[in-house]
């Protein structure tokens, strides 16, 4: 059977993450997901708009994340926002509640991409809110490496 060479285009990305909070340490992590789940996400249908990580239970849950229903799925489609498990190994796991509960800091998703297996993979940071003022200083700061690059291209 051959290899899908459409699966390692799917990169989905939240760019919302790096804008409010300062990534302070990064994971990646498997998710369980349904078989028409990963026909959407190979189909780079889903969205990490708005999406949090949490414990339950001592595992670690991804909410509110978007994952289209499969146009050719039948009546076991799967419902678009539910909450997700992520996969880590417990070392990984006491280290991120063990920060997390920190006051300031949360876990978001960054990243959504299909590995070299096949398998969906979410990669996961560490956060801190940012201020305004360090939100306006990281829109200056894009501005200027954008006249930057105008500048050499001339």
């Amino acid at each position: 059977m051959a290899k899908r060479t459409a699966s390692k285009s799917v990169n989905i990305k939240n760019k919302r993450a790096t804008f409010d909070y300062e990534l302070i340490d990064t994971y990646t992590a498997g998710i369980v997901l349904t078989g028409t789940e990963i026909k959407s996400i190979r189909d780079s249908k889903a969205s990490l708009a708005d999406t949090y990580c949490t414990f339950i239970n001592g595992e670690l849950w991804v909410k509110g994340m978007h994952v289209a229903q499969y146009f050719y799925g039948s009546y076991n489609n799967h419902e678009a926002k539910r909450d997700r498990k992520l996969l880590l190994t417990k070392k990984e796991l006491r280290k991120l509640a063990s920060d997390s509960k920190n006051p300031g800091f949360t876990i978001v998703p960054t990243r959504l991409f299909i590995g070299d297996k096949g398998l969906a993979k979410l990669v996961i940071a560490l956060a801190r809110g940012k201020h305004e003022y360090d939100k306006r200083q990281s829109i200056k700061d894009n501005e200027d490496k954008r006249e930057i690059a105008r500048a050499f291209l001339k």
